[in-house]
């Protein structure tokens, strides 16, 4: 049996499909030619109506059917038919609902002033050499709110026109080299925009949308000649009409949904069990290149689409320079080697740092030093909890490193104590994190913390071999971060599977067959508060 309906009335037919014939035999036995290119199953039909017809033998109306596969519309990028693995139905991006999008762009609205309009540029493509692009990444803000992870549309949102996508339309060209990309038809049936136009009519349906507006905010970092050399997007400039869009969408950004929150736990859990691994690694291959290129190894065949950054890897003196990036020594034995590595799921990034020994022992003076950067993190950890600041919890961490720093006497008690303080760590005690690594960057630091934020904590210190200072500290690089989602309550450490505990690192690197089960115990372990 076949069912279907046609204007809203149930046919049920009885047929047999005759792939070799081309023939669908319907009713009283009468052929109805139609599109078969294979030897199909009843159940993998799709029956359309395309109105009525007459066969040449008899002038008895009849349906005229046409059959054919259901086949999956390629429009760029992973959806629920095409990678099943990855999508439900219903989501437009990994873990992320048509609905969640659709909200995420009413709050938007309920942000901007009425008849305001708000224009989004996908990122641009990036080239490495004339012919080579660098892989791409999606502008943090237009995939927010579209979920499109392509490059070449231009998004803009007002009160009356809802969500507009502006999209590319490739060449057979394009195609050949580069594959499919999402064009109109998936802007409206895939992204779900209330409209949807070919790039190519940006110049023509755009200046009116501009000249009926009041204000007119945009992508600042995103921003691309073929909208703002318009004289419309012009006159507005000159009329001090057009603002930033970035302090509505990190605005939007900063607090974390409960789809987002599962996003932010499964990037940290691959990024702790890769590192986990790589520390493991370290004890028989102790070079900075080896280690950055396991990491990332274990990264991806975890599941992650690409690493958040460069990993840092620095070993020994290398450390105590934040933002290491050569990752071209090897280890010397007795040094220490500090991480700092992230990786990004589905547009969610994590982004934690360790330090250790790969011999498997901390110096005395390595672990003295060790100790009160690992105690400083747990400390401004406990903070963490809505109501409180970052600033406040730097102050704290500050208050802390330099009385230890003191203790140890690597600074001196003299009236330039914070401008030597700076000199071995300058950096803040923590960021925000969620789609880009510094993330929401218009929210300023003094912003009382709330439920649904995650935020770094990442107590460090940096003695370059240069630093008067004890002769057992110079060239010392030590760096604890770890992620912090705030909660209704407290906190929770979302990279607290991974060990920072001086015995507990001995003892991974010490008992290197027993790697594979603490993996499997602590990746699902995390501190809650």
């Amino acid at each position: 049996m076949l069912h279907y309906g046609f204007l809203k009335t149930l046919w049920i037919l009885k047929c047999f499909v005759s792939p070799t014939q081309h023939t669908l035999w319907i009713l009283k036995d009468q052929p109805i030619k139609c599109y078969i290119t294979a030897q199909v199953q009843v159940a993998d039909l799709r029956i359309s109506t395309s109105g009525l017809s007459k066969t040449p033998e008899s002038s008895t109306s009849i349906l005229s059917l046409c059959i054919s596969r259901n086949e999956i519309v390629d429009v760029g990028q992973p959806t629920a038919a095409s990678h099943p693995q990855l999508l439900k139905e219903g989501e437009i991006t990994p873990c992320i609902t048509i609905d969640e999008y659709t909200l995420r762009r009413k709050r938007l609205l309920e942000l901007l002033p009425e008849k305001s309009l708000a224009i989004i540029a996908a990122a641009p493509v990036k080239m490495m050499t004339d012919v080579v692009p660098y892989t791409f990444r999606q502008d943090a803000d237009y995939l927010y709110i579209t979920g499109c992870q392509q490059p070449g549309g231009i998004a803009v949102i007002g009160h009356e026109c809802g969500l507009c996508m502006f999209m590319p339309e490739p060449s057979p060209h394009d195609v050949m080299w580069q594959g499919q990309i999402a064009g109109v038809d998936a802007a409206l049936d895939t992204f779900k925009a209330d409209k949807a136009f070919p790039i190519n009519k940006l110049h023509k349906i755009l200046p009116d949308m501009i000249n009926n507006s009041s204000k007119l905010y945009h992508n600042v970092k995103t921003a691309l000649p073929s909208y703002m050399d318009l004289e419309a997007f012009q006159k507005a400039s000159s009329r001090g009409q057009v603002l930033d869009l970035s302090l509505c969408t990190h605005e939007l950004r900063w607090i974390k949904s409960q789809a987002e929150i599962k996003l932010m736990r499964d990037t940290a859990s691959i990024a702790c069990q890769a590192l986990l691994q790589t520390m493991l690694f370290s004890k028989t291959s102790p070079d900075e290149g080896k280690l950055s290129a396991k990491i990332e190894f274990e990264c991806k065949m975890r599941g992650a689409q690409r690493m958040a950054f460069n990993p840092v890897v620095g070993g020994g003196a290398n450390g105590s320079v934040i933002h290491y990036s050569r990752n071209d020594q090897k280890v010397k034995e007795g040094d220490l080697v500090l991480m700092d590595v992230g990786c990004e799921l589905h547009g969610y990034v994590s982004d934690l740092t360790r330090t250790w020994p790969p011999c498997g022992s901390f110096s005395s003076a390595q672990e003295e030093l060790y100790d009160l950067i690992l105690e400083t993190n747990k400390e401004c950890v406990k903070l963490c909890r809505p109501g409180t600041s970052i600033r406040q919890i730097h102050s704290h961490s500050v208050s802390m490193l330099c009385k230890g720093l003191k203790e140890l006497g690597i600074l001196k008690d003299d009236q330039s104590l914070s401008r030597t303080y700076n000199q071995l760590n300058p950096t803040s005690i923590g960021h925000y994190l969620g789609m880009d690594v510094h993330d929401c960057s218009m929210v300023d630091v003094d912003r009382p913390l709330k439920p649904g934020v995650v935020i770094t904590i990442e107590p460090g210190v940096y003695i370059p071999p240069s630093f008067d200072s004890p002769k057992w500290y110079k060239g010392t690089g030590i760096r604890i971060e770890d992620e912090v989602l705030i909660t209704d309550t407290g906190y929770e450490v979302l990279t607290g599977s991974m060990p920072k505990e001086v015995q507990h690192i001995k003892s991974l690197l010490n008992n290197h067959g027993h790697g594979g089960l603490m993996e499997t115990q602590d990746s699902k372990r995390a501190a809650t508060h």
